[in-house]
């Protein structure tokens, strides 16, 4: 994708460039026979945070029961619908901005830094 991550609600250019990316992807969230259970919902909640676009396998043949959990996800966890695709459903939403990264203080020099403390520390007692 080109660009900044597009913002919800999506545009019809915005779904159809998803809908590409989508293409080569595997399901990575199963919704058995129970339906969307709590475990269901955070296991979406966990991949929409990792990936951002995922695909969703519903077992079950009724169409207008996928059509509900799809609109369920969406209204629960705040992502898009893309597309659906038979038994698969498509969704999207933003990946968190990654937090700042922790400057890198190497050991040797922690631990010097830690030596000094506890030498100026014995030196006062």
């Amino acid at each position: 994708m080109t660009g900044p991550a597009p913002q919800l609600p999506l545009s019809a250019i915005d779904r159809k460039e998803l809908k590409g990316l989508a293409h080569h992807l595997d399901p990575v969230v199963m919704i058995g026979d129970k339906g969307l259970s709590p475990a269901v919902l955070a296991e979406t909640e966990g991949a929409l945070k990792a990936h951002g676009l995922i695909k969703i396998r519903v077992a079950g043949d009724d169409r207008e029961a996928r059509l509900a959990m799809l609109e369920t996800l969406c209204a629960q966890l705040g992502c898009e619908k893309v597309q659906t695709i038979g038994k698969l459903l498509v969704v999207y939403r933003p990946k968190p901005e990654p937090a700042a990264p922790k400057e890198h203080v190497p050991k040797k020099q922690l631990a010097a830094a830690a030596d000094r403390k506890a030498l100026r520390k014995s030196a006062r007692h």
